[in-house]
């Protein structure tokens, strides 16, 4: 499902003392199917911008498609498009409220006036897909850690079956194990559901891991939007907006400062691994011309 945004204005507090431009005229296309990580510093205007992508925000002045229908259009239907655009907010298990872990996650198809053997069985595909087996099924959420509470209020968005995954720093105070275990799956549904994903992330390296493309918003602004290795490549620039590049890039361009012919633009481990072993390989290679 593709969304476009044209020319779109938020403003806080319109009208009093604290009146501020959270957004400014925002453009921005997101392709069917795309990852795209959203970046920027506190207040860059990023949550402010995904909660007008579902309805919950509605903009002073521009447009939002969906599908190519206009959100603000009359008679635009924000239950249906909260069906089509799921959100999962920081710190989600703070949405968890029902009995048990089964009876949450079927929270929303239920409202979707599903039948009893359909929401069952949304609810189970949805559990599956997080990795969580049927043993969790009849514990109580408050009863679980933090990376498994975090799966089960991903679950409940699933389960609804929603053509864009929004996540807003949906790991935010996880150990890195449980944070990469959750990020594995989201992209493991990205690809073979072929779901849209918007993931808010301060972690460079995990946009630039997963990620097909970043935009980075600054000031309520979008200032770069590009493929990880074309957006790090600012890494300067990030720097001025209170961001940073992964810890490799910094590696890659301090190797280029020694000397080394190494891939600047190299975004993750893997990147830079396979760019170090060409550069090493190419010196022996010319070291085994010259002894000849």
């Amino acid at each position: 499902m593709s969304i476009t945004i044209e020319n779109l204005n938020y403003i806080y507090g319109k009208g009093t003392a604290y009146q501020a431009n959270a957004l400014r005229d925002i453009n921005l296309t997101i392709e069917d199917g795309e990852f795209i990580g959203l970046i920027g510093h506190t207040g860059s205007g990023k949550s402010t911008l995904i909660q007008h992508l579902n309805g919950l925000l509605k903009a002073d002045t521009g447009a939002i498609y969906i599908d190519g229908e206009n959100i603000y259009q009359e008679k635009y239907s924000m239950k249906e498009l909260r069906n089509k655009v799921g959100l999962v907010f920081q710190y989600p298990e703070h949405q968890l409220f029902e009995i048990d872990v089964f009876s949450d996650v079927c929270f929303g198809p239920k409202n979707q006036g599903l039948s009893k053997e359909e929401v069952e069985e949304r609810a189970k595909k949805a559990l599956q897909s997080v990795g969580l087996s049927e043993e969790f099924y009849k514990q109580s959420p408050f009863e679980l850690s933090g990376g498994q509470k975090r799966r089960v209020a991903i679950a409940g968005v699933l389960a609804m079956e929603p053509k864009v995954l929004i996540l807003d720093e949906p790991m935010a105070g996880l150990d890195p194990k449980g944070r990469d275990e959750i990020l594995d799956e989201i992209n493991k549904l990205h690809k073979e559901r072929k779901l849209t994903i918007i993931l808010v992330s301060h972690s460079m390296e995990d946009v630039a891991r997963y990620a097909d493309r970043l935009v980075v918003m600054n000031k309520g602004s979008i200032q770069f939007q590009g493929k990880p290795r074309e957006i790090f490549c600012h890494y300067k620039e990030l720097e001025q907006m209170g961001l940073a590049a992964p810890q490799i890039t910094y590696l890659m361009y301090a190797l280029k400062g020694k000397g080394f012919d190494v891939d600047c633009k190299a975004a993750t481990v893997l990147e830079a691994k396979e760019s170090i072993q060409n550069y090493f390989q190419a010196v022996k290679r010319q070291n085994r011309e010259v002894g000849r």
